[in-house]
């Protein structure tokens, strides 16, 4: 397979260095401890919106899905399309429960719903379950450079996840969502651009649909089938509304309103995008049939396609597909990390400037474990299969009680705690049996784990002064945010972030225009170059908005 040339490194370098100029922004403008994990409660519901969308996306979507599509067609796509009831279903019940409870780690509600117990044990299971998750998303990482460049995969683990890092530590929240609006610009044009180029090289898409038919088949292959995708939607739907990272952005927005437009953009955007990821690993099984790795499918078909300069771009966009998800993963653990266990228990009178340092240290941490885990990912047969299983055995049993807790208001921390070791040990159990499929053993764990929850609550009685407690929380989630409790950005801050964004987008738009150029005979090139023209005209309409409207505002 191809490797980068130096116009492709350069390309990846100039986007990294746009990059940090977010992250160093908003490491000056973060000031407390609220701001670097809620910034403030003014995130803008659009930009937490595509965050949300990018932090569901990853190298691993690169990978893993396209591999799926690789080696069964559009099932990898409707497999994608799993993504979709989770925002949907945060939009209409749990995403007004959230900002309503008013907290600023997600596990800290559980100390008032269950107890400080059940708090710490979900604190340190969550964190395990993250770090493993991270770990197939670094994996990920590794598998897609490693294809892509001349690095090792030692060296591949190590520089992306040096990168994230570094990224991360220095704005909090902030820095993430916007990266992650940045990224979600350069992810969209550069994965637009090889749709056409996949297609044109298979002969267009009729002649794919005629030459690889069974490709086409809405149940082709063992994922396509009704009772897998069903478990595995399910499955899906309670790992995100468990997902700290997924509800941090849901209790960082302003208010209730804000809540549902995420939840729903958010959907939009995992309905409309999908196609356009996993076209170009569908077309690869005509472009480069027998692929050793399916799971290298994207990114052989780009290094196959793209000249020099727009491949460097392509994969500074699958790099900050990634980034943006471990970014909002090393935040939201970091912030855990912080509150919910050296506050809580080593240093509770640390001051705001202290816990910003100490969030700092937590994520360098965060990020260490990550890398080291990584290079064992490989052992439990690829980034697909080691999501599922590790979902199956970890997020499922820690998800159920924190999502019912929310919602039921007759159960307690016994049902909590022994419905996350029952959920553990049957997905031990049931994963142990040959005999037994995945979808019938992920299914009787989630029958049993939930049972459990409930029927504790049932039959278990809880002293008066936990009853009172409930009884409270749940009156404070009935209970709609006040005008002092919706945050509001100042103008001169919405100022300066709209001047950001335009000058970011910009950038990025001659970024594309340049590195266009040596390739601007092919047809690859010609359609870059209009894509930089589109990302600077956006930046200069943005600019003018942004003086016509904000600018005045910011001087009220």
């Amino acid at each position: 397979m191809e490797k980068l040339a130096t116009l492709d490194y350069v390309a990846i370098i100039l986007y990294l260095l746009i990059m940090a100029s977010v992250g160093l922004f908003f490491g000056w403008f973060i000031k407390d401890i609220k701001g670097y994990f809620k910034g403030g409660n003014i995130i803008p519901w659009n930009i937490s919106g595509i965050s949300n969308f990018m932090g569901s996306l990853s190298t691993f979507v690169f990978v893993a899905y396209a591999g799926i599509a690789y080696s069964d067609g559009i099932v990898g796509i409707i497999v994608l399309f799993c993504t979709i009831p989770p925002f949907i279903f945060a939009a209409l019940v749990m995403g007004k429960r959230w900002i309503r409870s008013r907290i600023l780690t997600p596990v800290e509600y559980l100390e008032t719903r269950f107890n400080n117990k059940i708090r710490q044990l979900f604190s340190w299971i969550g964190l395990g379950m993250r770090f493993l998750d991270n770990m197939v998303r670094q994996y990920a990482m590794g598998i897609f450079l490693t294809a892509a460049t001349d690095l090792s995969f030692l060296e591949a683990i190590v520089f992306s996840g040096i990168v994230t890092i570094l990224f991360t530590i220095v704005g909090g929240v902030w820095s993430v969502v916007v990266m992650d609006t940045l990224q979600f610009v350069i992810l969209l044009f550069a994965s637009v651009l090889l749709v056409p180029l996949s297609l044109e090289a298979a002969g267009g898409f009729y002649a794919l649909v005629e030459k690889h038919p069974e490709h086409f088949n809405w149940f082709s292959g063992p994922k396509g089938q009704p009772l897998w995708l069903f478990i595995y939607y399910l499955m899906v739907l309670l790992k995100y509304n468990g997902n700290w990272v997924f509800i941090q952005r849901f209790y960082s927005v302003k208010d209730e309103t804000a809540t549902k437009k995420l939840g729903f953009f958010s959907a939009l955007l995992m309905f409309l995008f999908p196609v356009i990821f996993l076209l170009p690993a569908i077309a690869a099984v005509d472009i480069l049939p027998n692929l050793d790795n399916p799971e290298q499918a994207y990114v052989a078909v780009a290094v196959h396609l793209l000249p020099a300069g727009l491949l460097g771009l392509m994969i500074a966009a699958m790099f900050s597909a990634t980034m943006s998800s471990l970014n909002s993963e090393f935040n939201v653990m970091s912030a855990v990390l912080t509150n919910d266990i050296y506050k809580r228990l080593i240093n509770p009178n640390a001051s705001g400037k202290e816990l910003i340092s100490v969030a700092r240290i937590n994520i360098l941490l965060v990020g260490a474990i990550v890398v080291l885990g990584s290079f064992y990912m490989g052992e439990l047969g690829g980034a697909f299969e080691a999501n599922k299983l590790l979902t199956g055995l970890f997020a499922i049993p820690t998800a159920i009680p924190l999502i019912l807790g929310l919602l039921f208001k007759k159960t307690n921390s016994t049902g909590a705690f022994f419905s996350v070791l029952t959920g553990i040990t049957l997905g031990l159990v049931f994963n142990s049996l040959e005999n037994l499929s995945w979808e019938m053993s992920t299914f009787l764990q989630i029958i049993g784990c939930s049972g459990v929850f409930f029927v504790s609550g049932l039959l278990l009685s809880s002293s008066k002064a936990y009853i009172d407690r409930v009884n409270a929380f749940f009156k404070k989630l009935n209970t709609p945010l006040s005008n002092s409790e919706i945050g509001k950005a100042k103008p001169r801050f919405q100022l300066a972030l709209a001047n950001l964004f335009a000058i970011a987008i910009g950038l990025s738009g001659l970024l594309f225009i340049g590195i266009s150029f040596p390739s601007i005979d092919l047809s690859s090139g010609k359609i870059a170059i209009v894509i930089g023209l589109i990302c600077f005209f956006s930046a200069v309409t943005l600019r003018i908005y942004a003086i016509k409207n904000l600018n005045v505002r910011s001087h009220d």
